[in-house]
């Protein structure tokens, strides 16, 4: 009868043992992941812009791996409207081509991201100027 007691009450223990394991398991993998790295939202927009007389030729954007070609707008002035981006979408691309007709003619592209130009350039001449602008949400 002892011998049955203490077989018993080991079965008793390892199944104890077994609960108190799949628990704890359970219980680690439905915890939240506190990676360094969080992604977040953020609204973009792209803006090239020339003086009078500049006409603009080209403007090519890319955000991540999705390339737009935009030949010939209207105007002086462009503007891509505001989308959202993750931050997961490592490099941001602007690149325009403009005609000026002046020495003083500028070109002029801007990177607004959550309502702050976060990245300008300009071009100043007469003839074909090209501008880029190159925006990475990825520290290096």
């Amino acid at each position: 009868m002892k011998q049955f007691y203490k077989s018993k009450s080991l079965l008793r223990l390892s199944f104890l043992f077994v609960l108190l394991f799949s628990v704890i398991t359970v219980v680690n993998s439905c915890k939240k992941d506190n990676d360094d790295e969080e992604f977040t939202d953020h609204v973009v927009q792209f803006e090239v812009k020339t003086t009078t007389g500049g006409v603009i030729r080209a403007i090519v954007t890319q955000v991540g791996t999705v390339k737009t070609d935009i030949f010939d707008p209207v105007g002086t002035t462009w503007t891509s409207g505001e989308f959202f981006v993750n931050s997961s979408q490592a490099q941001l691309n602007l690149d325009a081509k403009a005609d000026l007709p002046n020495a003083d003619s500028e070109l002029v592209i801007n990177l607004w991201i959550d309502g702050e130009i976060v990245k300008t350039q300009k071009k100043k001449g007469a003839g074909p100027m090209v501008a880029s602008i190159d925006y990475s949400f990825l520290e290096l």
